[in-house]
């Protein structure tokens, strides 16, 4: 997943206003109390920043996609 596929995604999961707060203060559990940038700036795939971000936020891995099927959205690791 690229940089700007994430932020397309947070977009549209989250709204364009709400996904960059949301990006800058929301503190990651599962990537050890990160916010979403902290966690890319750190070098942090957007893949696992994404995943946690949804985690964090219970959306279900099948509205991670944003409402677009066509958005190949990789699946969490395992």
């Amino acid at each position: 997943m690229r940089l700007s596929e994430f932020w397309g995604l947070a977009d549209a999961v989250f709204g364009e206003a709400y996904s960059r707060t949301l990006a800058r203060e929301l503190a990651l559990t599962g990537l050890d109390s990160l916010t979403p940038v902290q966690a890319l700036e750190a070098g942090r795939a957007p893949r696992d920043v994404w995943h946690a971000w949804c985690e964090q936020m219970s959306v279900p891995l099948a509205e991670r996609d944003g409402g677009d099927a066509r958005r190949n959205v990789p699946p969490p690791r395992r």
